[in-house]
């Protein structure tokens, strides 16, 4: 008897069964809000009250909500919001949260003093209460429900990039770049930030999830996205009425939109996170 042979390349190792599902699941997502337009069966603001909480069936494979809009065609075309704004979200924070960390990890002294001290207080403020608090200031909308998030998320990100940061700067090749005369802000903008940027990425992902829940609440309370949206959280929003009546598609149907990709990023998030750290080890 001769028993096979397979050989494993040194240093890969095959991916989760979960992760390659969960990347799967969000790429069908993402393919589906691009193509929104063409796989949707109606406009998503089309209404037709005499189709009102009408069930699974030929013309509307997921049912309608109460004002007989079809909630395939919603959900399609509010996938692209509910994945568009968590990404301006992220990027709001990572600008201000990256740079805090830099700043502070490189000065040390005061500057770290102070850098830590405003992300604690910014810390003694539950994520969502600061949110409201400034919605309350400046008004409801995506744009502010964004911006909003983004400085609560600040905190967390500058924290994270801080801690990166300080070992970071003690590596041979920033004394190099010193000796050489080259300035801190070059060295950091030019090598040091781009070293940390697979890891920050990686972070990011896993945070993803967690930002896309955090605007799906504020359209459910009615802060974020507004009438006519399609936004998920808002769809939830308005389908919490029809329960009442027995129609339980309504909410389920971008509820259920919600929690399968929030599930999928984090999935994916950790596991990319862990391949990316890895790399930068």
């Amino acid at each position: 008897m001769t028993a096979a042979l397979t050989l494993t390349p040194v240093g890969t190792k095959r991916r989760p069964l979960g992760v390659t599902l969960a990347g799967a699941v969000l790429a069908l997502v993402v393919l589906a809000a691009l193509a929104a337009p063409l796989l949707a069966p109606y406009a998503p603001d089309t209404i037709d009250l005499s189709a009102s909480l009408v069930g699974t069936g030929a013309e509307h494979l997921l049912g309608t909500d109460s004002s007989g809009q079809d909630l395939l065609s919603r959900v399609l075309y509010g996938a692209r919001s509910s994945l568009v704004a968590p990404v301006a979200l992220l990027a709001v924070a990572a600008a201000l949260g990256v740079t805090l960390g830099v700043l502070a990890a490189w000065r040390g002294g005061w500057v770290d003093t102070l850098v830590s001290r405003l992300t604690d207080v910014m810390y003694a403020f539950p994520g969502l209460l600061f949110t409201v608090l400034i919605i309350a200031v400046f008004g409801a909308g995506m744009t502010t429900a964004i911006l909003a998030l983004g400085l609560a998320f600040t905190p967390t990100i500058a924290k994270y990039t801080r801690s990166l940061a300080l070992s970071e700067a003690r590596k041979p090749y920033v004394d190099a770049y010193r000796i050489q005369g080259m300035g801190g802000a070059r060295i950091c903008a030019l090598h040091l930030v781009p070293n940390l940027g697979r890891s920050i990425l990686g972070y990011l992902v896993v945070l993803f999830g967690e930002a896309l829940m955090s605007l799906a609440t504020l359209s459910y309370l009615g802060f974020g996205a507004q009438p006519p949206s399609s936004d998920w959280g808002l769809m939830v929003q308005e389908g919490q009425a029809a329960i009442v009546q027995g129609a339980l598609l309504p909410a389920m149907v971008p509820g259920t939109a919600i929690a399968l990709v929030v599930v999928s990023f984090n999935v994916v998030g950790v596991w990319a996170a862990d391949r990316l750290g890895k790399q930068d080890r």
